[in-house]
């Protein structure tokens, strides 16, 4: 897919700051001369958004593994059509919360459906459209989670409510990723002050660009 704009996307387990970076990164971008739009998955866009109540309600604990990841995969595809793209084709830095490499390291690894299995479901939802640069906010479960519990801001949604194990085993998932795809993904400390973490994505945002 050619497009004149530049698609970045952020990945961590829960509580990694991927939310908070991104508000930061956006205006910072701007006051540089570029055009960013910024966006999340699952979400984004009134049917994706539709489909995240579903995955993060809290009362659907009996959530079929192989549903869950269908249901992310639908809503990536929506998202990506009917906004990712169109931006990219506009020439907008488009940031987005999430990409593949949750599905992956989630469903794939985490719920132990298959990392493969995960990456050929998701290429049918996204063709050839892939980030440029992944930036992986790498944190200690523990520590993520605790920030969550603390923020009294955040809603606690499904997903948050699994086993520490669950949680150490989507570390371990991205952690393989960023070995596999280490052309695209860039590993980031996000044990370190949130400042700093800022200033180093910032920087590869730009050597990057």
């Amino acid at each position: 897919m050619s497009t004149k704009g530049m698609f970045i996307t952020l990945e961590g387990p829960e509580g990694s700051g991927k939310s908070t970076l991104i508000t930061k990164l956006s205006p910072l971008l701007q006051e540089r001369g570029y055009k960013v739009m910024v966006t999340r998955e699952p979400g984004g866009i009134a049917i994706a958004e539709d489909i995240r109540a579903i995955l993060h309600n809290k009362e659907y604990t009996m959530m079929d593994a192989r549903t869950e990841a269908l249901l992310f995969t639908a809503a990536r595809r929506q998202h990506l059509a009917e906004k990712v793209i169109p931006a990219l084709r506009e020439g907008y830095i488009v940031i987005c919360d999430r990409f593949v490499d949750s599905s992956l390291a989630y469903q794939g690894y985490a719920r132990g459906l298959g990392v493969e299995q995960i990456w050929n479901m998701n290429q049918f939802a996204i063709e050839d459209c892939m980030p440029q640069l992944t930036v992986y906010l790498d944190i200690e479960p523990s520590v993520g989670l605790e920030r969550i519990y603390q923020d009294h801001n955040r809603e606690i949604n499904r997903l948050d409510l699994e086993s520490i194990s669950f949680h150490e085993r989507v570390r371990e998932g991205y952690v393989q990723l960023a070995e596999r795809f280490k052309n695209r993904i860039v590993t980031v400390d996000a044990h370190q002050p949130a400042g700093i973490v800022l200033e180093k994505v910032l920087q590869l945002i730009e050597e990057r660009l």
